[in-house]
């Protein structure tokens, strides 16, 4: 049972999260003649204020703006004009809708006493005004003649600006001038003054632009002048006091210099180096023996050495010849002998003088390069010096061309601009001038009346949709089962009036045995029977939420039905409102439930029977003081049981769930409890409480039955139980309770 009544649940959750279109074309289908009435009416009226509007008419000027100046020397930079992006567009489409251009047209083509721009004023602005000259406002002061011109420019320039459309055609250089009025003629021609008058501005602010970057490049050509010579002033007074001679300050000179001077220094280094070991060799040996010195490469390879030791050799060669011949004292070898010594005395004492060259030469080569390493120094002093000279005069130099360069350039900008003075040509021209248009632009009448109609219709929808939002009725067996979260058990079809009748329900059952009304009736009591078939319920018990829902006659009929197959007892226990003794003709004073229960009358007094219908029927009787009290009583509840055994079944009527608490007193002794609901009548709301009430004292609610449903409306709700008014033929017949 709890897995059936989660998955109810979730059904429901998921169903309600699903949009139903059908539900919102069946509230626009119930209310659609008022929606259609609402949007004829609407159309009616626009048509008669279109119809009563004057005829506005549109001139159209199409006006082109180049991006570029046609001038013959390019001086952009002197005007400050940058066409090449968008902005200068925008820029020109404001100029164009400017006060200052309205105001040039306004005084061109006199439009201050133009008859269009003097309309008297409205029936709401003569109101106003009358209304604020009676307030006591104070003293108003005197406007003066030109105050009030000057007020009459503005208010005529607001309006001429507010007629006035400047639209940009796309990717082009167009744009168009469109202006609204009632005369077709001015209508063009004010569109065509505004580009004409744009053009002139357009000049003359050029004309001043121009006179006015003249007369700036005059003085500040006149300052740079001036400041130019200075600076040459300058330049010369410090080339004078420094004594810089050369293009760059003797610079080039200084650095020959030292380039020579450092390559002999390097020459006298690698020279002094090759003597010094020459002579570091030198000192190393005994002077006293100059054989040793012939083993230094430097002074044998000497030529006077080598051919001093060439002589000796010889003169050693002939002495050995001669040694073979003679004996050691011989005088040709004592001879040969002495000549052998001289040559080796004259070889040593040349080997000495080479010895001593090569130390002389060492010593000279070491001064030179001393000398020449004081002048390296010296160069490099004279160097720096001139670079510091050189480093001002170059900054003397920059100043002077960047005097020079800026002086040239403002005399180059002066001479263009004089000479272009007389030159300057329009950015714009009209490419299409307006003409006086055949056919009014507005109203356009038949779009308006389309757009009133659709707009009223979507405002009907609207307000439909709000009626629906608003309507908290029970209309549909779906609002019972959604809006109550009850089972619905069946309605009841609403009768057609027929003369002064007013409770004709209370017999319908039985005078028309084949309507859809009885017919519904005898739905009800299957609902009832199959709804207990191994215990059927005894006694029922009809209760609603307020008087007039119809519980008494769903009583009788429900009644009459079940009389048909068993033996019914009816019994009015509604003691506040009793009418079932009145529908059967029975006198109010007749024996009743409160006589049987209070012991005044027996059994068989106060049950009367009806012979039309077959049921016995126990009135309310005299309506006692308290009949809370009567009911809850334990002799009620006595009475109850011993009618329990005498008939089949006990239908109960009682009073409303939300007027007293009779239903919730009788809940324990009735076997099931049936809950009536007027169909488009009873606020959900109210009847969610009393059914609340009802399941508080646990009573056996079995299903609400919806009475006096109208068959045509319930048909266009569209919910999933039509199918109950089809069945049995509810919607061919239209009928009222």
């Amino acid at each position: 049972m709890d897995t059936n009544k989660s998955q109810e649940t979730t059904s429901r959750l998921i169903s309600d999260d699903v949009i139903d279109l059908r539900q919102y074309w069946n509230t626009i289908n119930r209310h659609k003649w008022g929606i259609f009435g609402f949007a004829t009416v609407i159309t009616m009226l626009t048509t008669l204020v279109v119809f009563s509007m004057k005829p506005v008419y549109r001139a159209e000027a199409t006006l082109l703006i180049e991006s570029k100046n046609a001038n013959v020397v390019s001086i952009e930079e002197v005007y400050g004009l940058d066409a090449g992006n968008s902005e200068y567009f925008l820029t020109q489409f404001e100029i164009l809708k400017s006060r200052q251009l309205a105001e040039r047209v306004i005084e061109k083509l006199n439009l201050i006493d133009n008859p269009e721009f003097n309309q008297p004023p409205g029936v709401i602005a003569s109101t106003l005004s009358s209304v604020k000259a009676l307030l006591p406002l104070g003293v108003q002061p005197e406007v003066s003649e030109e105050e009030q011109a000057r007020i009459k420019l503005q208010q005529v320039t607001s309006q001429l600006i507010e007629n006035l459309t400047i639209s940009p055609i796309r990717k082009t250089q167009l744009v168009k001038i469109s202006y609204d009025s009632f005369d077709p003629l001015l209508s063009a021609q004010i569109a065509n003054a505004i580009g004409d008058a744009y053009i002139e501005n357009n000049l003359e602010a050029r004309l001043q632009l121009t006179s006015k970057a003249s007369e700036w490049l005059m003085e500040r050509l006149s300052g740079l002048r001036d400041k130019l010579k200075n600076s040459e002033q300058r330049l010369q007074e410090y080339r004078e006091q420094e004594q810089i001679v050369g293009s760059d300050g003797g610079f080039d000179i200084a650095n020959s210099e030292l380039d020579l001077v450092s390559s002999k220094l390097v020459e006298a280094r690698r020279e002094r180096m090759a003597l010094e070991s020459l002579n570091n060799q030198i000192k190393r040996l005994d002077k006293s023996n100059p054989e040793n010195f012939e083993l230094i490469p430097a002074v044998l390879q000497h030529p006077l050495v080598q051919s001093l030791k060439g002589s000796v050799l010889q003169v050693e060669l002939k002495k050995s010849e001669l040694a073979k011949r003679y004996g050691p004292k011989h005088p040709k070898m004592q001879a040969a002998q002495s000549e052998l010594e001289n040559a080796r005395r004259s070889l040593n004492t040349q080997i000495l003088s080479v010895v001593n060259g090569i130390e002389n030469e060492y010593k000279l080569a070491l001064s030179a390069e001393r000398s020449l390493q004081a002048a390296v120094n010296k160069t490099k002093q004279d160097l720096q010096s001139i670079n510091r000279k050189d480093y001002r005069l170059k900054e003397l130099e920059k100043e002077v061309d960047a005097n020079r360069q800026l002086y040239d350039t403002f005399f180059t900008r002066l001479s263009e601009t004089n000479a272009t003075g007389d030159l300057q040509s329009a950015n714009a021209r009209v490419s299409d001038p307006a003409q006086p248009p055949q056919k009014p632009a507005k109203p356009k009448k038949g779009l308006i009346m389309a757009l009133a109609f659709v707009v009223s219709i979507m405002f009907g929808v609207m307000f439909s949709f709000l009626l629906e939002a608003l309507n908290n009725t029970l209309k549909s067996a779906q609002d019972v089962e959604n809006k109550l979260d009850a089972t619905m058990l069946g309605l009841l079809p609403k009768l057609a009036n027929k003369g002064k009748n007013h409770h004709q329900s209370y017999t319908a059952y039985l005078q028309e045995q084949q309507s859809a009304f009885a017919e519904s009736v005898r739905t009800i009591r299957t609902g009832i029977v199959l709804s207990a078939l191994d215990s059927p319920h005894k006694v029922l018990c009809c209760t609603s939420s307020i008087p007039g829902e119809g519980k008494t006659s769903l009583a009788l009929n429900l009644a009459f039905s079940l009389g048909q197959m068993e033996r019914v007892l009816l019994i009015d226990a509604d003691m506040r409102r009793p009418s079932i003794a009145r529908a059967f003709g029975l006198s109010g004073k007749a024996a009743g439930l409160s006589n049987l229960v209070a012991g005044t009358a027996k059994l068989e007094d106060s049950i009367h029977h009806d012979e039309n219908s077959g049921i016995d029927v126990l009135p309310s009787g005299i309506i006692p003081p308290n009949p809370l009290e009567l009911l809850s009583s334990r002799r009620f509840a006595k009475v109850l049981e011993i009618l329990e055994t005498k008939y089949d079944r006990i239908v109960i009527d009682t009073a409303p769930t939300q007027a007293v608490s009779d239903a919730l007193v009788l809940a324990p002794h009735v076997g099931a409890m049936i809950y009536v609901v007027k169909a488009d009548s009873t606020n959900h709301q109210l009847a969610r409480n009393g059914l609340k009430r009802l399941k508080e004292v646990k009573a056996p609610l079995i299903g609400v039955v919806l009475n006096q449903v109208d068959m045509k409306k319930a048909a266009k709700y569209g919910d999933d139980y039509s199918g109950y008014y089809d069945t049995y033929g509810y919607t061919a017949e239209e009928q009222t309770a």
